[in-house]
């Protein structure tokens, strides 16, 4: 019977299990021992967070599993959650509808379709060029001008970070780099790992020994002590060099790369939250908030990731 992964790929799958199985195990100590009442809301969100990170993962091995069709898939499904969430904050008006329809209709399945055929040329730039000046054009054919440049402004945001952005990360899949083939699922592993336990760490280095908030008007649990020990946590990920194309300074430079984007894109997200007057952008995970909460950090990671490896290992 042939394995869905390459043997390096299968180690990254079953060590992320054994993560979650060791973070639960942790996790039920804690309530059990501290909190048996379930009052303490730290160790609450904890185990919240746990028990999405199962289904998030569970998802995510799947979609790898079948290919870059269900990887595809994946993404461009979280896409469609993520701009929706996006939308409902912003206001619109009625001569918004038919490009608001054809963002989802039509903007975000062709993106992920370019990225299907590996036309690196236009998937680039179809958003930000043709998408962008074709949208602001119908939208002014409507001839409704009532703040015609906020409205236009914030859609295009929300396609650009929802969409643009996150479809960098199956876009890793169509990267040919020598002696790499069959192997690029690794290089979501290695990306999402290093967001993913950077946010983490980050949270509990800020908990444990939090003082002083970056920008403390905008994200007041965001510290520099926070910030310094998740970063420098995370950039252990480059133990996992064995398993992609990088040596081990390598990977430790592009962790480093990514975390710092992850933070400022957190900030950035954090930033049109306070503008809306909202704590999340949903609620559709348990412990996280919305699709979007979760994968600010990723979006903003993501096309730097991909340029970085493209432009170094892709000949």
């Amino acid at each position: 019977m042939k394995i869905p992964f390459p043997r390096d790929t299968l180690c990254l799958v079953g060590g992320t299990y054994a993560l979650l199985l060791v973070a639960s195990l942790v996790t039920a100590v804690l309530c059990h021992w501290r909190d048996p009442e379930r009052r303490n809301p730290v160790l609450l969100n904890l185990a919240a967070r746990v028990k999405a990170w199962w289904v998030m993962v569970a998802v995510f091995t799947v979609a790898l599993a079948i290919g870059r069709i269900g990887t595809l898939v994946l993404f461009a499904g979280v896409s469609f959650l993520a701009l929706r969430e996006f939308i409902t904050l912003t206001p619109t008006r009625h001569g918004d509808h038919h490009a608001l329809f054809l963002s989802f209709v039509l903007a975000l399945p062709l993106q992920y379709f370019l990225i299907g055929i590996e036309w690196y040329g236009l998937f680039s730039i179809f958003i930000p060029v043709y998408v962008f000046a074709l949208f602001s054009i119908r939208t002014a054919a409507s001839g409704d001008t009532t703040d015609f440049l906020s409205r236009v402004g914030e859609l295009q945001w929300g396609l650009m970070v929802c969409v643009y952005f996150l479809s960098y990360v199956p876009a890793l899949l169509t990267l040919d780099i020598p002696g790499f083939q069959g192997r690029n699922a690794n290089l979501l592993f290695f990306l999402v790992a290093v967001v993913q336990l950077s946010d983490v760490l980050q949270y509990i280095w800020g908990k444990l020994f939090g003082r002083h908030a970056i920008v403390p008007k905008l994200s007041p649990h965001k510290t520099l002590e926070g910030f310094v020990g998740g970063a420098a946590s995370a950039a252990g990920i480059a133990a996992l060099w064995w398993a992609t194309p990088f040596r081990p300074w390598q990977a430790a430079l592009l962790a480093a790369g990514i975390t710092l984007f992850g933070f400022f894109g957190g900030l950035v997200m954090s930033a049109i939250k306070r503008d809306r007057g909202v704590k999340d952008f949903g609620a559709l995970i348990a412990g996280h908030g919305g699709i979007l909460d979760r994968i600010d950090s990723l979006c903003f990671a993501a096309p730097l990731f991909f340029h970085l490896v493209r432009q170094f290992y892709v000949p």
